[in-house]
């Protein structure tokens, strides 16, 4: 798992001060900070700039459809029609620039369609299935853009102010007369019960605290359905990506055969090549030296070290073979998973599903591997304390590997990661993998292969 982003100075010092701590608190400090992180804080920019980025879109695309279909009888009717789908497709790419800047979330674009002279870029435009698309997106966006706004307002703006009640409370008032004539302030009160003096405004500031710690959490279930949306419509179309995937994912399967090819070649050459040399050379000598009469000794001598490179070349050999299929496999992924796990740097927890029909060599191979990268990451950057590895047949039609840690979170997939190389893998066999890391954790790596 990749490291952090470079933090602000105040949260990088409460960082470095949260590391001193006892794991327990270290954690709970985390989990503290966790709303004013800087993915939490663009997921809030997003949500904020979202609904007023959506509504605009969806005027201009309404005007701009019914304006065309008013004058569809004239020649300038399919002319305001087809800017009205290229905005829509302008407007798209801005959207997926917003949600690949602040949501992290990677929508590839797709292909356009394109035709020569003024008749052709037209024809090609209104014919365009990505550009409906992008119409249909644009029309949609502010219905799904909604909650995550209002979870904003919820989880931040009231959880801020009740947190900070008690201070406020002496600024944002408002007057009330006494039937004495006596003059009182209020901040807050539910009725008729004020909850301006302590202890009453306790619940009042541990409502707000609790507001602000699920609030990084709502968010984004809240955004949930409006990054589906944008994943649907904005990206390529799925039959087009399909042929892609397939076409990617068979040249990097031929990649990585000729990548192994090399490296057990290169293995063989300097390695077993060169001991199954000296072997042969010792033994040579040997013989020499037998019809020579030579010193037992000195007979002795060679044999030990022609003993030796035959050891040391069976013992490469083995190696050469556990890197291509580990033997433990042969066993079941459930046992190659437990002896991985009992090799790890952590405490690892194996839980295995309901035994299924048993995966073919090659996919038991790909998970295994899969889990030993899994392992190793976080063990390098996580910072956790225990690891879980968990793996079932989901639904009884694919092969599910989720390994969760309880470490710092902040892992996504991309950026040069070693997930990045994972996902490259689980795709040659049509599988796909996820990554949910919040940050102050805990991050669950799932792999999911189908068994068909």
């Amino acid at each position: 798992m990749p490291p952090h982003h470079r933090l602000p100075a105040p949260a990088a010092r409460l960082s470095r001060a949260a590391a001193r701590l006892p794991a327990p608190a270290a954690r709970l400090c985390r989990r503290a900070a966790a709303p004013f992180a800087p993915r939490s804080l663009t997921a809030v920019l997003h949500a904020v700039t979202g609904l007023p980025f959506a509504l605009l879109g969806m005027v201009l695309v309404v005007v701009g459809l019914l304006v065309s279909t008013v004058l569809a009888w004239t020649a300038l009717g399919p002319w305001l029609m087809a800017l009205t789908v290229r905005g829509a497709t302008a407007l798209g790419a801005a959207q997926r620039a917003l949600a690949r800047g602040l949501l992290s979330v990677h929508i590839e674009a797709p292909a356009r369609r394109t035709g020569g002279g003024a008749l052709g870029w037209r024809r090609a435009v209104l014919g365009d299935r990505a550009g409906w698309r992008a119409v249909g997106c644009a029309l949609l966006a502010p219905f799904t853009a909604v909650a995550p706004l209002l979870v904003v307002l919820a989880g931040y703006v009231y959880g801020l102010l009740f947190l900070a009640h008690p201070v406020l409370k002496h600024v944002n008032h408002f007057t009330e007369r006494g039937p004495d004539g006596a003059e009182r302030h209020v901040s807050l009160q539910v009725d008729g019960v004020e909850f301006d003096s302590w202890p009453r405004w306790l619940p009042v500031v541990a409502t707000g605290a609790a507001l602000l710690l699920v609030a990084p959490w709502l968010l984004r279930q809240a955004q949930a359905p409006h990054r589906l949306l944008l994943r649907s419509l904005l990206g390529p179309d799925p039959s087009a990506q399909r042929i892609r995937t397939l076409e990617e994912t068979r040249a990097q399967a031929v990649e990585d055969a000729a990548a192994t090819l090399r490296r057990i070649e290169r293995d063989l050459h300097d390695g077993t090549q060169a001991r199954l040399v000296g072997l042969g050379m010792h033994l040579t000598m040997i013989r020499e030296m037998i019809t020579a009469g030579a010193d037992p000794d000195q007979l002795l001598a060679v044999v030990e070290t022609a003993q030796g490179n035959a050891k040391q070349a069976v013992a490469d050999l083995r190696h050469l073979v556990r890197g291509i299929h580990p033997p433990v496999l042969d066993q079941g992924l459930g046992t190659a998973l437990a002896t991985l796990a009992a090799d790890s740097a952590l405490p690892v927890t194996v839980t295995a599903g309901a035994p299924g029909p048993r995966p073919t060599p090659a996919v038991e191979s790909l998970l295994y591997f899969c889990a030993a990268e899994l392992l190793a990451n976080a063990a390098k950057h996580s910072g956790a304390t225990r690891v879980e590895v968990e793996v079932d047949t989901a639904s009884g039609s694919e092969l599910r590997l989720a390994v969760r840690d309880d470490g710092r979170g902040g892992a996504v997939v991309g950026a040069g990661s070693g997930l990045t190389g994972l996902l490259a893998r689980v795709r040659t066999v049509d599988g796909t993998l996820t990554c949910d890391s919040p940050p102050g954790g805990p991050t669950v790596a799932t792999v999911r292969i189908p068994l068909s």
